[in-house]
């Protein structure tokens, strides 16, 4: 895993990165919770993601969004100046193995919300993970026709998101018909995931490689950014 800094909009963002010894891997950008609520990407739920994508023979990069660690620029949490440091980072990403076959993008909590944006943004996107996407919180009707297919993950004793909007959700993605949206949760999980990483981690990683194999039909419409604030 190396540390690494690149370009963002406002400065210099900071991330960790690990190259796959695979040729041609495919690529995942981790996008982690509110900084105005101590999100980092050492989160403890991000982190595990982290590792679960590098286990399963991707090209991984976590990273700080502006104003946290050692990322430049003035923290936010609106989601509008973190939606333009994953861009940047996504950008970042892909200029690192320009042949790579698959790029996805992940997120928990607020960083669902973000990773949920970029993908109605960026048409290469091929699969996208949402853990414990907020929707009592946020607006994600932009995201219908789903463009890719995809896992969600929700706990099911969360006590801030409310599991029931999260399967509606789930529900309302798994309608476009050239997409496969996998609904899964994680028994006894809070929102922190407390005791039950290793449950989360095994669930990415069976339901990531079948999700792979689902080719997607480009539906996609422009999205809009709906500013506001989570964990």
């Amino acid at each position: 895993m190396e540390e690494v800094f690149f370009n963002g909009v406002v400065g210099k963002l900071e991330g960790r990165f690990h190259r796959s010894e695979s040729p041609r891997a495919p690529l995942v950008l981790i996008l982690h919770p509110n900084p105005t609520q101590g999100g980092t990407m050492n989160n403890r739920v991000t982190y595990a993601l982290f590792q679960a994508f590098v286990d399963m023979g991707f090209s991984v990069l976590r990273f700080n969004y502006r104003g946290v660690g050692y990322s430049q620029g003035q923290m936010d949490g609106t989601g509008v100046g973190e939606l333009a440091d994953a861009i940047m980072a996504l950008d970042w990403l892909q200029s690192q193995d320009t042949e790579a076959n698959q790029c996805w993008v992940v997120g928990y909590s607020f960083g669902a919300w973000i990773a949920a944006q970029v993908l109605m943004r960026r048409p290469e996107i091929k699969g996208f993970t949402f853990v414990t996407p907020p929707t009592g919180m946020y607006d994600f009707n932009f995201l219908t026709p789903c463009p890719s297919s995809g896992l969600i993950i929700q706990g099911t004793r969360d006590e801030i998101v409310d599991e029931n909007g999260v399967a509606m959700l789930a529900e309302q993605l798994a309608t476009n018909q050239f997409v496969d949206v996998h609904y899964e949760t994680v028994p006894h999980a809070d929102h922190l995931y407390t005791k039950t990483l290793k449950a989360l981690y095994e669930t990415v990683v069976r339901a990531i490689p079948t999700i792979q194999l689902r080719p997607n039909k480009d539906v996609r419409k422009s999205a809009p950014i709906i500013p506001n604030d989570d964990y």
